[in-house]
């Protein structure tokens, strides 16, 4: 690569830092406006010990159980308005990861497969069965996995900002990951929200290696999708990280893309594509994302005409 694409894509890599930096302030005045302690959706934060750490969660709301899993460098506040909307009519179980937020970091790699694991631990640390979950982000790469690895615990899955193959990043996305550095997220506002929460407040740059790490490992998960049973509702930004073509190409691998109005029933798998939606604006839109999630949860699907 030569000097200019280089610096093109570190100018894309700090304008992509400074949305996000900008979503994730959104979101925290967001979450303080919203009152918890005011209704019967107020959270409940609690600690449980698996695979050698304490993770950080919160329960709230009241129904059938739904896990929420965040994004990179991320914790439950900067998911925002959407878990007590989604706490209205489920009981959330909203997770903070290996070394994010309130959980401490351990001495392992962050990888898909380790966070899924942790997932499903948690889930037999405190009684849940099968649930359905929601995950944005690496925390939908997450949900992925852990219906791929551990399918009779998941119920159903609502993937935000998900790709299953490496190739279906964005090829400024793809440019920018081999110059990703420590140093570089150090002085993002990620390392400034990290000493808020982290049991260990200097914790931030070894985060920062283990997520960078996690961007250049191979991803090619095709095969075992192409094996899924599992309803999956796939979520994406018209300018997302991934590309369009893999997001369609990934609700085809799960049945969809077919014509309706023909006498058979739709695909248990749906696609909502967010208009005028960046990788960062996702999860800044929690009216649009719960007007897609409670129909899917609750099997709901818009009517036809007369005797459809």
């Amino acid at each position: 690569m030569n000097y200019t694409v280089k610096s093109t894509a570190s100018r894309s890599f700090r304008l992509y830092l400074d949305a996000v930096r900008i979503i994730i302030t959104a979101a925290l005045f967001l979450i303080g406006e919203i009152g918890f302690s005011q209704n019967k959706s107020a959270p409940v934060g609690k600690y449980v010990a698996i695979n050698g750490m304490k993770m950080y969660y919160e329960v709230s709301g009241e129904g059938d159980p739904l896990i929420v899993l965040h994004g990179a460098y991320m914790n439950i506040p900067s998911m925002g308005k959407i878990i007590p909307m989604l706490a209205k009519n489920h009981k959330v179980y909203a997770l903070e990861f290996q070394g994010h937020g309130r959980t401490n970091d351990i001495n392992r790699p962050i990888t898909y497969p380790n966070f899924a694991a942790d997932v499903a631990a948690f889930m037999d640390a405190v009684g849940l069965i099968k649930t359905d979950v929601f995950g944005y982000s690496v925390g939908a790469e997450v949900g992925l996995q852990l219906a791929i690895r551990h399918p009779s615990k998941v119920n159903k899955l609502i993937a935000a900002s998900v790709a299953y193959d490496l190739e279906g990043w964005q090829p400024e996305f793809k440019a920018v990951i081999p110059q990703m550095t420590v140093e570089m997220m150090v002085n993002t506002p990620f390392a400034e929200d990290y000493r808020k929460l982290a049991p260990n407040p200097d914790g931030f740059p070894a985060l920062a290696e283990k997520l960078i790490a996690l961007e250049k490992v191979p991803m090619a998960w095709e095969e075992d999708v192409k094996k899924l049973k599992t309803p999956v509702l796939v979520i994406a930004g018209d300018a997302d990280v991934a590309t369009l073509e893999h997001t369609v190409a990934l609700f085809r691998i799960l049945g969809g893309g077919v014509m309706g109005d023909m006498g058979k029933p739709l695909p248990s798998s749906r696609l909502a594509i967010m208009p005028a939606t960046s990788h960062t604006a996702v999860i800044n839109q929690p009216d649009l994302l719960i007007a897609f999630i409670e129909p899917f949860l609750k099997g709901e699907t818009p009517k036809g005409f007369p005797g459809e």
